[in-house]
């Protein structure tokens, strides 16, 4: 995530110092809570919490827990990502919904925050949960925000309340109120209401926003605070919390460029957890916030879950179990390609996801350097072909390839890679949905992968013409052979830990299903 990039890359480089230790000393533990306290002082993390965590970071680190471990450097990051784990808030919490709807969800911030973008990544989001929210224009202050909560209701496919003009013209507290009754009439179950912000905490501002919290009696308040505020995050917060109170944080903007460590502050200091985490400008970039996902991105530990979700959400499980079937048959064609491709958009940006695996912080660059726009070109040089041409690429001769090319707007090199990382694709993919041995290029077959019994390369022929690795004529001993057991002196590995034994029935139906079959 690149707010907390800076940040992720100066803990990363702490730890890597201890790695090299058998055994930490107190001096090791001073300078490396040392270099932790001065990264997230560069982060903007708030005094008070910085010097909180460091404390207690120091007094786990110096205990038994990491004398005792047999990887001191291991132990300690796992002090650093628990307690990182708590500064964000512990636990995740989710929104809280009426017992009797309408749920009411009150929205406050400064201006520009991002409350109104916000109000219409929520609506999207709670509509794909089968909710039938209503967004409420009452900010009526700020110029043309009343439209562009309609364009942003608009794009999200929500329904909006908005009887005033606003640019100054209306009263922002009958509207919520009026947006309410509405709500309950036309029997939408979530109202969201867009409240109006300043550039600065004001007296005006408080007043409205507390007006509004009275009228409407709102289940959550939730204060959207920007990801690149720095240090005023939190006395902003403070104020807000002071004048109106919240219920919970949504951090937005967390994909920009800044330094991003006050956000990581909020929590602590207001004791209200952060819900969302808005991760980009398009209404699909919101997330649940987890904390201790978020710890572990920031230590470049990945975010497996949260990649494994985004995943189910995009994939439809029927296509998926269809494919499976067509590798096992051999009939996996460059159609079946195309529409997975067409699914791994719906997940979003290549690079985000990439961001998410473990230790993909130490290969920055090439993150940067990954292009997204490789999957239109690709999708491209495959929609260019005729659907014979899809489903059957040995087909494709120089004459067909130049006009593919021309077609996509790329050169014929381009269409030949493509062709040539299909096949090769096609080839492994379907060599394990058989269960056999994949064999990567550059590496050779994959050892401990093959089918019981069977040999990963033929046996060369010994003395008398027989083969070393061929099976016995006996049809008893060549069962037995089948089966992995062993019919003579049992032969160990290289390294004297013995022969590998036989996945068992389970594990070879476990395998199966992945495969869809079975």
């Amino acid at each position: 995530m690149a707010t907390f990039g800076t940040l992720s890359d100066r803990l990363t480089d702490t730890f890597r110092n201890l790695r090299t230790k058998g055994k930490l000393s107190a001096a090791d533990v001073d300078g490396t809570v040392r270099e932790i306290r001065r990264a997230l002082l560069d982060a903007d993390v708030a005094l008070p919490v910085v010097k909180d965590f460091t404390a207690k970071v120091r007094e786990r680190a110096l205990g038994d827990e990491v004398n005792k471990a047999l990887n001191p450097a291991q132990q300690v990051v796992q002090i650093v990502n628990e307690e990182l784990v708590g500064i964000l808030g512990g636990e995740q919490r989710r929104l809280e919904f009426a017992k009797t709807p309408p749920t009411v969800i009150m929205l406050a911030g400064l201006q520009g925050s991002g409350k109104t973008t916000f109000a219409g990544k929520l609506a999207k989001q709670l509509e794909k949960d089968g909710h039938t929210p209503l967004l409420v224009a009452a900010d009526l202050q700020r110029p043309n925000a009343v439209n562009q909560l309609q364009v942003v209701a608009e794009q999200a496919g929500a329904t909006i309340y908005a009887p005033e003009p606003g640019n100054g013209v209306g009263d922002p507290v009958k509207v919520s109120k009026d947006g309410v009754e509405h709500a309950r009439r036309q029997q939408h179950d979530v109202v969201i209401i867009d409240t109006a912000g300043r550039l600065g905490v004001d007296a005006e501002l408080m007043k409205q926003a507390s007006d509004i919290r009275k009228a409407t009696n709102p289940d959550e308040v939730l204060f959207v605070i920007d990801a690149m505020i720095g240090q005023d995050a939190v006395n902003t917060a403070k104020a807000f919390q002071e004048g109106v109170d919240f219920t919970g944080v949504v951090l937005s903007k967390l994909d920009g460029d800044a330094r991003g460590g006050a956000a990581l502050s909020v929590a602590s200091v207001t004791g209200r957890p952060i819900i969302f985490a808005s991760t980009g400008e398009g209404l699909d970039d919101l997330e649940q916030f987890h904390p201790d996902r978020m710890a572990s991105r920031i230590l470049d530990l990945g975010d497996i879950l949260t990649l494994i979700e985004q995943a189910q959400q995009a994939f439809d499980e029927e296509e998926a179990q269809k494919v499976a079937e067509k590798l096992a048959n051999e009939a996996f064609t460059l159609e079946d390609f195309l529409e997975q491709l067409q699914q791994m958009k719906k997940m979003g940006s290549m690079k985000k996801m990439l961001g998410m695996l473990p230790g993909m912080g130490q290969m920055k660059q090439q993150l940067e350097d990954f292009d997204d726009r490789e999957i239109d070109r690709t999708e491209a040089i495959i929609r260019s072909m005729t659907p014979g041409e899809r489903r059957n690429p040995k087909v494709l001769n120089g004459s067909r390839r130049l006009r593919i090319a021309k077609g996509s707007g790329m050169t014929v090199t381009d269409v030949n890679q493509l062709v040539q990382r299909f096949e090769q694709a096609a080839k492994m993919m379907k060599t394990v949905a058989r269960g056999g041995t994949p064999n990567i290029p550059g590496m050779g077959p994959v050892p401990g992968m093959g089918r019981p019994g069977a040999s990963t390369k033929r046996g060369k022929k010994g003395k008398g013409g027989k083969k070393s690795g061929s099976r016995s004529g006996n049809p008893a001993k060549r069962a037995a052979e089948n089966a992995g057991l062993a019919t003579g002196p049992a032969t160990g590995s290289g390294f004297g830990l013995g022969g590998q034994k036989a996945p068992s029935e389970a594990e070879l139906a476990e395998i199966q299903k992945l495969f869809g079959k079975g």
